[in-house]
């Protein structure tokens, strides 16, 4: 990204025209390396009107994330974490992977503004756009080895669920093994899922990063490009979710889930998992990776 790309976004992010002169006095450029920018900004599909006489706006007012924002809404539990907004990655899961195995901290929490090659289960694709999702990777470690984390994604769902009960989003659900769903209009739609990775012995210890992913705004040319129902929670809500507030509730419920799962394993979570479990007790057929259907209950 050009180095002046996200600082000129930062501005446009109030949904107002700007000029280009005014952009080019305040960063101390010419205009033609505010083209420039708004040009690389474009490149990553970020829709910027240019209006002769007016200047450059997004489509819409964006709130960013910001650092203090996200450890002042983590509450009691803002000392547990490490929070890193970086305005553009390939996927927070990789950068996070390479981090911890150089050693850094437990409980570093790493948001993009802009992910460009996000990653699910399976080797798909997670889609995502400036403010129209919440991607973030949490490194937490343990002192147990891989076999002991059994379980550990649906705690991870489980924590996400009571985050977004806390905002006023009850009818939210989950699906084994990683995506949280939503009843709308008589059909199921997907809003946010979990990727995790694992490093370490099998004997212990081990860190685990977990990669989520929160649809907050779905729009039309994105949708199209999605092959299940999806749905972005500010549908579901009176009011605009602050994605700031949202990381430090979805943090704080990780800290609470999280450090009872390292204590008590799943088994302490199984009938709080199953009230939110969409399907439970209803017939469904298992995909495996080799192509296989498995029909079961």
């Amino acid at each position: 990204m050009n180095k002046l790309a996200f600082p000129i976004l930062a501005v446009l992010a109030d949904g107002k025209f700007h000029s280009g002169e005014a952009l080019a006095q305040r960063f101390g450029v010419t205009r033609a390396t505010v083209y420039n920018a708004i040009q690389s900004v474009e490149a990553l599909g970020i829709t910027v009107f240019s209006v002769r006489g007016r200047g450059y706006r997004l489509p819409k007012a964006v709130t960013l994330l910001d650092v203090d924002a996200i450890v002042q809404a983590c509450g009691e539990y803002a000392s547990w974490f490490h929070v890193q907004v970086l305005a553009q990655v390939d996927s927070t899961n990789r950068y996070l992977m390479q981090e911890s195995a150089r050693g850094i901290a437990h409980g570093t929490c790493v948001a993009a503004h802009i992910q460009t090659a996000g990653r699910g289960r399976r080797g798909r694709t997670w889609l995502s756009q400036l403010g129209g999702s919440l991607t973030f990777s949490l490194l937490w470690r343990f002192q147990c080895g891989a076999a002991g984390l059994s379980g550990l994604s649906l705690v991870v769902g489980l924590a996400l669920v009571r985050a977004l009960h806390s905002l006023g989003l009850a009818e939210i659900q989950l699906k084994w093994p990683n995506d949280l769903l939503v009843q709308h209009q008589g059909q199921w739609h997907k809003l946010g899922g979990i990727l995790i990775e694992l490093q370490g012995d099998m004997e212990g210890p081990s860190a685990a990063v977990i990669g989520i992913g929160l649809n907050l705004e779905i729009a039309s040319e994105m949708r199209q490009n999605i092959d299940q129902p999806v749905l972005g929670m500010n549908a579901l809500s009176a009011q605009a979710l602050d994605p700031n507030v949202l990381l430090g509730r979805c943090l704080s419920q990780l800290a609470i889930h999280l450090t009872q799962f390292a204590e008590q394993g799943f088994a302490y979570f199984q009938h709080e998992w199953t009230a939110v479990h969409a399907f439970h007790q209803q017939p469904v057929n298992l995909l495996l990776a080799n192509g296989q259907t498995v029909p079961g209950q």
